[in-house]
């Protein structure tokens, strides 16, 4: 038996502080359900606290309960507002209509989903109600004599409020049956992998708030006097260097200097021309340390936590689309910025970082905010912000941080379901130690697989690959492996501060390394972009050069280029033959009704609805356009199926080996991409090579994958 369920609460915290937070003084006002396909019940609360007895039957004969965002929202409510009610309900026996829609690549919002999945107008959430939830939901504004709208002060819009309350339970109950069910929730491993990523997010980690209040004092001074600066150094034209357009007219009126944007990656070109005058290097990095929105998490982390100390509910299961991996909320743990080495150097006065010099700096520069001092030890306060933001992250007393993070583990991937076997076997090479040098360092069978690809690119023994050429093959190896060309290369190079022409002096001085055929298909290349008008910009001979490092990357994968072009033809088949099942390697493909469903080795399945192909053999789905952010159609190829394909794979290694961390008694916290966050009691059983042993246990569907993991133990969270 179902039992659908929906509630309408009332918290004097505003939701967008996160749920939690907001849960903690909240009240359920309204608990609608129904039974089956039974008729919508009210319980309206305001009115009587007594739950109606055809309710209370079904709470208990329910084999399973469904909401809409129940996890992370009804569920929270009412382990604070409703703990009776909250205690009868088995955790096995919760359903989400929401996780049902992200598991299938759907977006979660109700009124979304009745749109694209038909929905009956009757059954459809009611369009009337944002502004019902508005009048009864939230605070009144603070000018207003009255407070808060109830039944009483309000009769009809309140009578309203509750027909409106349930629409959506025929909501629920009509998109469930519309959309698939072959993730969420018949398949079992799924919806043990939900239930304890519920426990993850009802758990949280515990944050160092004082830090937090520290950072936000020490930035909100800062920012004050780089405004300051500003005006001084603009003679008072730009107020703040966060004023986007004034600062581009000024630059060119006073310094005849017209830049494109205020992009970080633009902004740090100029600053390293020698010759650009001190006052202007100074207001572009004044610029630079203004619009580093990373410190605003500080404000975040503090509006969201728990009375505890603990912030909880980050984890959205399934949200990040199609692959099936943790979308972030609230803090966004997921996008916290890589600690700038240089400025922990500069900030050190030394040339470069050691064994120890970041710790070292962290550790100064929580003492120095905590102090309130940090503007008389560091120049600059905003990037030492920054640089420490995973240091907010700590464990209660008596407890460590155990934290592991699998190794190139879409890399892996992408070799294993290609069959690449030459660079398996690499990565079986390099995860094996042969001893320790003296430094204390591993030494391995293997070499890195940025320099094997820079070598294998280009016919060069490894021993030959200089740090500058080990960087080529490491922007090789993340920007080309799902089908990337020259735009593709480029922009990684941005990502990783290097310079074009310094790439283009190294591929043009050792052009006898060159293969032939790929230099002159390089020079067609640019031939056939300059007829297109697609060179990016970009001079002839660095165009030529990154399309040499593309060709030669792709010559030394054949089974990775060869699968880019199979996954595509498949996908073609797989669409145009309703029913027929489709092989490509260790993929499955098939097409049921609207749905390509993309069967991958866990058992799992990747979701592609509405897809079609076109006249030209392109391919398109209906999603979420991720520039955007709206439900449109959207073009796919081969290399970007590839893509989908690595990246859910890599969530299906990780999330296979999470239960058997937490049976070991690793509590995980929060999981970031590939990396895990546990607490464990403060000893030595409880350590960094152990989970690292427990996430890189090949799965059961995974015979020759090959793992590897490394990680730290700590009382904060750093980026090892």
């Amino acid at each position: 038996m179902k039992l659908w369920l929906d509630t309408e609460t009332f918290s004097p915290t505003p939701l967008k502080s996160g749920t939690h937070i907001y849960a903690e003084p909240a009240e359920v006002m309204v608990v609608t359900w129904a039974v089956d396909d039974g008729p919508v019940g009210t319980w309206d609360r305001t009115a009587d606290l007594r739950m109606p007895d055809d309710l209370d039957m079904a709470v208990d004969e329910a084999d399973e309960f469904w909401w809409q965002n129940g996890g992370m929202f009804d569920r929270v409510v009412l382990s604070h507002a409703m703990p009776e009610l909250y205690a009868r309900i088995p955790e096995d026996r919760w359903r989400d209509t929401m996780v049902q829609a992200y598991e299938h690549s759907l977006p979660g919002s109700l009124d979304l989903l009745c749109h694209i999945l038909g929905v009956p107008q009757d059954q459809a959430k009611s369009k009337e109600g944002k502004a019902l939830i508005q009048l009864f939901c939230k605070p009144r504004p603070a000018f207003s004599e009255l407070r808060r709208a109830t039944r009483l002060t309000h009769p009809a819009e309140w009578a309203r409020f509750l027909a409106y309350a349930g629409s959506d339970i025929t909501a629920m109950r009509a998109i469930h049956a519309k959309m698939p069910k072959w993730n969420y929730p018949n398949n079992a491993n799924e919806r043990a992998l939900w239930f304890l990523d519920q426990r993850i997010n009802m758990r949280g980690m515990q944050m160092d708030t004082a830090l937090a209040e520290a950072a936000v004092r020490a930035t909100d001074k800062a920012q004050k006097e780089l405004a300051a600066r500003t005006v001084e150094l603009t003679d008072g034209e730009v107020q703040k260097a966060t004023q986007r357009d004034k600062l581009l007219a000024h630059l060119l009126a006073e310094h005849d200097i017209d830049l494109p944007d205020l992009k970080k990656s633009t902004l740090e070109r100029r600053i390293a021309d020698p010759e650009l005058p001190d006052a202007l290097r100074e207001l572009l990095c004044i610029r630079l340390e203004a619009t580093m929105t990373s410190t605003s998490k500080y404000k975040t982390l503090l509006r969201g936590v728990s009375s505890d100390g603990r912030l909880r509910g980050l984890g959205q299961f399934c949200g990040a689309n199609r692959t099936g991996r943790i979308a972030h909320r609230l803090y966004q743990p997921g996008n916290m910025p890589r600690p700038d080495v240089g400025l922990m150097a500069k900030e050190l006065s030394i040339e470069k970082l050691a064994d120890g010099d970041a710790d070292r700096y962290i550790a100064l520069g929580i003492d120095a905010l905590k102090s309130d001092g940090a503007d008389l030890v560091f120049s600059n306060v905003m990037g030492l912000t920054a640089n420490i933001i995973r240091s907010a992250i700590v464990v209660p007393d008596g407890k460590k941080m155990v934290v592991s993070d699998l190794s190139n583990i879409e890399g892996r991937v992408a070799a294993w379901l290609t069959g690449e076997d030459w660079k398996l076997q690499a990565f079986r090479d390099y995860d094996t130690i042969t001893g320790i040098d003296a430094k204390g360092k591993a030494i391995r069978k293997g070499v890195d697989l940025y320099i094997l690809a820079y070598a294998r690119s280009f016919g060069v023994k490894v021993e030959d690959v200089t740090k500058d050429r080990r960087q080529l093959g490491k922007v090789q190896e993340l920007a080309l492996a799902y089908e990337g060309g020259v735009g593709a290369f480029v922009t990684f190079t941005m990502t990783y501060k290097m310079e074009l022409d310094d790439i283009r002096a190294a591929v043009f001085g050792a052009l006898d390394l060159v293969d032939a055929d790929v230099l002159r298909e390089a020079r067609g290349a640019w031939d056939w972009a300059t007829k297109k008008k697609r060179t990016l910009g970009l001079e002839r001979d660095v165009y030529i050069a990154c399309d040499i490092l593309k060709r030669a990357w792709r010559r030394a994968h054949p089974q990775t280029q060869s699968y880019w072009s199979e996954l595509k033809e498949a996908a073609i088949q797989a669409i145009c033959s309703p029913g027929t099942t489709v092989r490509a390697r260790r993929i499955v493909m098939r097409r049921d009704g609207d749905w390509l469903r993309v069967q991958l080795p866990s058992g799992r399945c990747l979701c592609y609805i509405s897809p079609q192909v076109n006249e030209n053999g392109d391919i398109s789905y209906m999603g979420v356009n991720q520039y955007t952010r709206k439900w449109q159609r959207v073009k796919t190829y081969g290399g970007k199926i590839f893509e989908n394909l690595c990246q859910a794979v890599a969530r299906d290694v990780l999330f296979y080996n999470m239960p058997g961390v937490e049976a070991a008694g690793y509590e995980i916290v929060l999981s970031i991409h590939d990396e895990l966050l546990t607490e464990t009691p403060d000893t030595d059983h409880f350590n960094a090579e152990h989970l690292s042993e427990l996430i890189a246990t090949v799965p059961a569907w995974g015979a020759g994958l090959p793992l590897s993991a490394g990680g730290f133990d700590g009382y904060r969270y750093k980026k090892d």
